[in-house]
């Protein structure tokens, strides 16, 4: 086990949400028919930047805090972290049955993922540079 630094790794993860609702921002500010213009991205459009912030730090926060009091790291460090980002996200629906499910349904989506091995693609092969250029180019028969 390896502690994490609830701080520094919260700021990171938050501030990398905070890019990913940037990027949802402008692609709501797009979208929308308005008078504002760019200025929409932060005027009209920009609590969204905010509030996947504060869902990745939530996340990130609560991860770190679990790992760190449990001192193991696996799949239910995932699962407490993605629930407190699906409650928060039922707060901003001002329903706690929606805060409940959503906390169901994200902290499983996480901790299925942390016991799949945290990766989409499967095991990974390890392939040396001779293995990786045979299977690349084409054989001659």
């Amino acid at each position: 086990f390896r502690a994490k630094t609830e701080l520094q790794y919260s700021a990171t993860v938050g501030m990398q949400a905070a890019l990913v609702g940037a990027f949802v921002s402008s692609v709501q500010n797009a979208l929308g028919s308005h008078s504002k213009g760019a200025s929409g991205f932060l005027s009209r459009t920009g609590g969204t930047i905010g509030f996947f912030a504060a869902m990745g730090t939530a996340f990130a926060a609560t991860e770190s805090i679990v790992a760190n009091q449990r001192e193991k790291q696996d799949a239910l460090n995932g699962v407490a972290g993605g629930c407190a980002a699906g409650f928060l996200a039922g707060i901003r629906a001002r329903s706690i049955p929606i805060a409940v499910a959503s906390c169901a349904v994200i902290g499983a989506a996480v901790g299925t993922f942390d016991i799949a091995g945290q990766s989409l693609r499967g095991e990974e092969e390890v392939l040396s540079y001779e293995e990786k250029k045979k299977r690349f180019f084409k054989q001659n028969p």
